[in-house]
């Protein structure tokens, strides 16, 4: 037996109703489905490179980029460039045709006029010191050993140090840093900030599959951080979650009474609230076919899952599944999405936000795309944070 057999024939077997379009359409569909689910809970080591730098001119501060839809959303941006060795800050669009013209604001290292390639990304700010003017580096001591995390202090109204906390938890494929954003308006409302680390980040401890779970099982390292924070003088927490992040957030506050007892709210940007929906989504998105999308949900979460993905257990997406437990939530949340988030879909957060309208104060933002609200809109996205946190 081949090794694609060997791989296709437990898979097809999961694949149910799929197997009525044929034998070779369910062999396809079936490796594929494994590809795919195994990308989803691979981290990947280093960030592609994916836009193309056309051209640059430093003396009239302009870089021209491949035209996509991030490329050309008005905002504020990092560039990296040439894998990561180099950093750019750029600023508005200054024209939109073939190729996509943007003001390049400050270039922090590399050299861009040398560069061919690079990525857009969200993360404008490089570390605390340009959000606050005192942070200190710490160790959170997880299941898996100690995480570091940013820990940024701020005063209560009393000028006291403040023991409400706002525990920042970042997405898939990003760091700490995407959390920088929100330090400062946490701050005017009187909240210190705790940006950590979890198992396979690329910063914390991996696990021993070195695989994601998509919040089912990085909740444990949350749970550490509020008992660092409690420790550390907290007495009243908030969780913030972007992205995946959101997802490992909801399932902490499902998942642990512990956390409960100090919980006053939790803040969702961008959040990955339904698994199966977005796995049809990118799917969806890459012109694979409608059914693709179930088929990578059932991949990860059958008993044979681990052949195939590499984790060590299947993951229970009906577990992750916030809106049909969200009669279990039970603090307020501020809920922020983009219509045209473009990687996640607003739809679940609109589902979480229908069901648990007595919570939640639901922000749609459009144009805005994924995680990058405060890059798009920093005015509107800083004063959300700040006011709802400062009625907490």
């Amino acid at each position: 037996m081949s090794r694609l057999e060997r791989t296709v024939g437990p898979v097809a077997a999961v694949l149910g109703g799929v197997a009525v379009l044929g034998a070779a359409l369910v062999a396809a569909t079936a490796a594929t489905a494994v590809v795919f689910a195994r990308r989803v809970v691979t981290p990947e080591p280093q960030r592609e490179d994916d836009l193309r730098i056309d051209g640059v001119d430093l003396a009239a501060g302009e870089v021209s980029l491949t035209s996509n839809p991030d490329t050309r959303v008005a905002g504020r941006y990092a560039l990296w460039f040439e894998h990561d060795s180099g950093h750019a800050r750029l600023g508005d669009v200054l024209d939109d045709g073939h190729r996509v013209r943007r003001r390049v604001d400050a270039v922090d290292f590399g050299r861009l006029d040398r560069a061919g390639r690079g990525r857009l990304s969200g993360w404008y700010q490089l570390g605390p010191w340009e959000v606050a003017e005192h942070y200190e580096n710490v160790v959170v001591e997880t299941p898996l050993g100690p995480a570091p995390a940013w820990f940024i202090p701020a005063p209560d109204a009393t000028g006291n140090a403040s023991t409400d906390w706002v525990v920042q938890v970042h997405g898939r494929g990003a760091k700490r840093h995407e959390a920088l954003r929100a330090v400062e308006p946490a701050s005017e409302a009187g909240w210190a900030s705790l940006l950590v680390s979890y198992r396979n980040d690329g910063e914390a401890p991996e696990s021993e599959d070195r695989r994601y779970g998509l919040g089912g099982t990085e909740w444990e390292d949350v749970v550490a951080a509020v008992r660092f924070s409690i420790a550390h003088g907290a007495r009243r927490i908030v969780l913030m979650g972007w992205s995946m992040g959101g997802s490992i957030v909801l399932q902490t506050v499902l998942r642990s009474a512990e956390v409960r007892e100090h919980l006053v709210g939790v803040i969702l940007e961008s959040p990955a609230v339904d698994w199966p929906d977005i796995l049809r989504f990118q799917g969806r998105a890459l012109g694979w076919p409608a059914e693709l999308g179930g088929a990578v949900a059932r991949v990860l979460s059958a008993p044979v899952a681990g052949a195939f993905t590499g984790l060590a257990a299947p993951i229970d997406l009906g577990a992750l599944d916030a809106v049909a437990r969200a009669d279990e939530l039970d603090v307020p949340i501020l809920l922020m999405h983009s219509e045209d988030d473009g990687f996640v879909p607003i739809d679940g957060s609109r589902r979480l936000a229908a069901v648990r309208a007595d919570l939640v104060q639901f922000e749609v933002f459009d144009d805005a795309r994924h995680t990058r609200l405060w890059n798009f809109d920093p005015e509107r996205w800083t004063g959300l944070v700040r006011d709802w946190l400062a009625e907490r």
